[in-house]
């Protein structure tokens, strides 16, 4: 996998969970502008799936097993969509944690990911 890809998404995950985090902070739920950070990262997790995807047809293999890497690749694509959904549901400051918490869970299961790869593909 791209290592520039992951990279582009740990960011952005983090960015997010800071974002968010701060508006948690301020006791401001998610606004509108929220999930249009919510979209980009999401946006950028399809593209590592394409990618990811891609390679896969290519015959590049994941070190540690295709099954758990096609896990965490499908688990980090829902993981920003499913904090979103439930920042719906919970229209407080708490919302906004758990976005937060999404995107920090985003960012380690983006380091997993490059652990299941293996450091040797790029």
């Amino acid at each position: 996998m791209l290592d520039a890809v992951i990279i582009i998404v740990t960011a952005t995950a983090l960015l997010l969970a800071a974002w968010c985090g701060f508006a948690a902070y301020r006791d401001s739920a998610t606004k509108d502008w929220h999930f249009g950070g919510m979209a980009v990262v999401t946006l950028a997790t399809l593209v590592q799936l394409v990618v990811s995807l891609v390679q896969l047809t290519h015959g590049d293999r994941p070190e540690q097993g295709m099954a758990v890497f096609l896990a965490y690749l499908v688990g980090a694509a829902c993981t920003i969509p499913a904090a979103a959904f439930m920042s719906l549901a919970e229209r407080t400051r708490w919302g906004s944690a758990i976005v937060a918490a999404g995107g920090v869970i985003l960012a380690v299961l983006e380091l997993r990911l490059h652990d299941i790869w293996g450091n040797g593909h790029g």
